[in-house]
């Protein structure tokens, strides 16, 4: 994941409290120096740093500490409190209500993986129950109705495009048009991804966010842009009010620290990161339980809402045999399906507390998954008849 380099060199410092033999002011600078290091090393902008540093300082007032005050824990919490006001602007995130028509637009960079979040929010709100469609309004790249799709079949929802139609202001004005006759609580418009030199562009997207109105503008940023995320960000919150941030790539080893940068520029809340390219793989976004995972200190929140999403409740059958001391290959099957939606190995297990940021990069997505696969294949293969009887032991 991105930024676990960040969190291992972070709980590193911090565990080298333990060693010293007294907590004085000398150990609270060194721990501080370091930590800002690895910091900017992620490309965090310097002026974060720096307030940072200054915040835990006035925190941790070493001198009007009471006498037998545990130093290290009130060190250990100012670091994570500044750690996730990096990435909390403070400012609540914008919420779609159910049963009304909501619009949301998405903007970002080029290839910054725009059309694939498109897909994933929808079908997050979908397999919660909302009424959710998708609008091609990219008209610029090649290919990009042609993505969005296949995506949105493969994800079972509802899309508008054109071949034909060279306006995307006009498209986005007919799709959203057309799901709000129908009924439908959330549609999401993807747009064309731009530069902030690409002045025309720019003007395009305006146009858009004019047609439609949105109630939210989305700005979709790749977490490995680096330095350049500030630059980026500030063009494009003074073009269209970006009102929050989903973060893309945030599987991969990059730094990351540009994206914490982009968020102070924005002063806009991440509400979703992307976690891999299935449609899956997003998660949304807290800083509190973002910042625990990063230091390796597990998600409990985060796993608990996975196996909420699962419906577990829902499935009264197995219930109803588990009861009766009967399990079946058709139960199985159930219960392996379950666990693949949960997500690849790696995910689960970074939520589970105590489990050492080195095990975690040690293991792959495919890892469990592939046997899953293999067995799901044996399963399907299967009459109903057979799935009936009681799996060997």
């Amino acid at each position: 994941m991105v930024l676990n380099e960040l969190g291992s060199k972070i709980n590193d410092v911090l565990a080298s409290l333990s060693k010293a033999p007294v907590i004085d002011q000398k150990v609270l600078d060194s721990l501080l120096k370091d930590i800002c290091a690895a910091l900017l090393n992620s490309d965090v902008n310097i002026k974060l740093v720096y307030n940072l540093k200054e915040n835990v300082k006035k925190t941790v007032d070493l001198d009007k500490l009471a006498a037998g005050a545990n130093k290290k824990k009130i060190i250990q919490n100012a670091v994570f409190d500044e750690l996730c006001n990096l990435v909390d602007p403070g400012k609540q995130a914008w919420q779609p209500k159910k049963k009304a028509f909501n619009v949301i637009m998405t903007v970002g960079l080029q290839g910054s993986g725009k059309t694939t979040s498109c897909t994933k929010l929808a079908n997050y709100y979908h397999r919660r129950g909302w009424k959710t469609a998708l609008v091609c309004a990219d008209t610029f790249r090649a290919g990009a109705f042609d993505q969005l799709k296949q995506n949105a079949t493969k994800a079972h929802i509802p899309y508008y495009g054109s071949y034909s139609e060279a306006d995307p202001a006009q498209i986005a004005a007919e799709g959203v048009a057309k799901f709000k006759e129908k009924k439908f609580e959330l549609v999401i418009v993807d747009t064309s991804g731009r530069h902030k030199q690409e002045s025309a562009l720019f003007d395009e997207m305006k146009q858009i966010h004019k047609e439609i109105n949105p109630d939210n503008v989305i700005f979709v940023m790749d977490g490995t842009i680096g330095q350049a995320a500030e630059a980026q960000a500030t063009a494009f919150k003074e073009s269209v009010d970006v009102g929050s941030i989903i973060l893309t790539k945030m599987d991969g080893h990059a730094k990351g620290g540009g994206a914490v940068s982009a968020i102070a520029a924005t002063k806009s809340p991440i509400i979703f990161i992307g976690t891999g390219e299935h449609i899956h793989d997003i998660e949304k976004f807290s800083a509190r339980s973002f910042v625990s995972k990063m230091l390796g200190m597990g998600d409990i929140s985060g796993l608990v809402e996975t196996v909420q999403s699962l419906k577990l409740d829902d499935n009264q059958d197995l219930m109803k045999n588990i009861s009766q001391g009967i399990f079946t290959l058709k139960d199985m099957r159930d219960q392996f399906d379950m666990i693949m939606k949960m997500g690849p190995l790696n995910k689960i297990a970074g939520m589970i507390p105590g489990i050492p940021p080195e095990i975690l990069s040690g293991l792959g997505e495919d890892d469990g998954s592939k046997q899953m696969k293999q067995f799901m294949c044996i399963f399907d293969s299967m009459t109903e008849k057979g799935m009936l009887f009681l799996p060997i032991n």
